[in-house]
């Protein structure tokens, strides 16, 4: 029989505590590891489904409203052609306008959310991103003569040639042009001749020539500090009637592209958003089209 020392044994058994505690430490973090992706993927499969219900509920709901307005619309047709006392057809029309109008204005938040909640599909393809920048500026020049707001371009005299889903980013710069117009000018009209306020759209690239710039820049009151902190979170918008998802969908559109959306304020007032793209599009291969 062989005698160990004591110094001798009481290491061995050390040694096989000690192997012993690590290995139960790795087991238990093993298990929380587990425990916490199994939880978090449950709330990702909570999250789906309940995107999944909101989505078709606001499809049932909007479908309702586009019938209620095109009733309102044919009511009110009725009402003027009827033999009703002129002040009562005024009053019953005004009545009816009202009802048109909150239902146009249901189904447009309804839309929206729906655009921002629902899958995006990007069809990245090779485009002219000075192109892109024109043909937003011909689309919304008379909104912003209208509200008495001068709208340049500053684009390269090159083209700058990005993977884009030109339809999904001329959404983006619009949700941005139309803030910045109706932050100089909230009541959307000017008298002719009238100046509200400039709003400049300029496309740039950085020195690398990997990146695209896109900002919308605006002179007007700017963004307070508490605010800037929430502006791009859904519901966020502070403008009566806004469904609050402007900015939200902008960013979203930009991320989808792998790029990011930055803000600055003017030292004299003013905002400019600007956003950052890639040029050679997402990183991510697009899904395809349902269907």
């Amino acid at each position: 029989m062989i005698v160990h020392p004591p110094s001798i044994l009481a290491g061995f058994l050390c040694g096989a505590l000690g192997v012993g505690l690590f290995t139960w430490r790795a087991l238990r973090r093993r298990t929380a590891r587990a425990i916490e992706a199994e939880r978090r993927a449950q709330a990702a499969e909570r999250l789906a489904e309940l995107g999944s219900m909101t989505s078709g509920l606001a499809h049932e709901i909007k479908n309702p409203l586009s019938t209620l307005t095109l009733n309102a619309q044919l009511l009110r047709e009725e009402i003027l052609d009827s033999e009703l006392p002129e002040e009562t057809r005024a009053t019953v029309s005004r009545r009816v306008d009202a009802l048109a109008r909150e239902s146009a204005r249901l189904k447009d938040i309804l839309s929206d959310f729906l655009q921002f909640a629902g899958r995006m599909k990007l069809d990245p393809q090779p485009h002219d991103l000075g192109a892109i920048v024109h043909e937003l500026a011909d689309f919304f020049h008379p909104q912003a003569d209208s509200a008495g707001v001068l709208m340049r371009v500053d684009v390269p005299g090159m083209p700058v040639m990005a993977r884009v889903d030109a339809g999904l980013l001329k959404q983006a710069l619009l949700n941005l042009a139309i803030n910045a117009v109706q932050a100089m000018n909230p009541e959307g009209r000017a008298a002719p001749g009238e100046r509200q306020g400039e709003l400049l759209l300029r496309l740039e690239f950085n020195s690398l020539g990997d990146e695209a710039r896109l900002s919308v820049i605006d002179n007007g009151p700017g963004i307070p500090a508490e605010r800037r902190a929430t502006i791009f979170r859904p519901y966020a918008s502070t403008k009566p009637g806004g469904s609050g998802l402007g900015l939200a969908t902008t960013r979203r559109i930009v991320e989808e592209h792998g790029g990011t959306v930055k803000l600055f304020n003017g030292p004299g007032g003013g905002t400019c958003f600007t956003l950052c793209l890639p040029l050679h599009g997402p990183s991510v291969t697009p899904a395809s089209p349902s269907p």
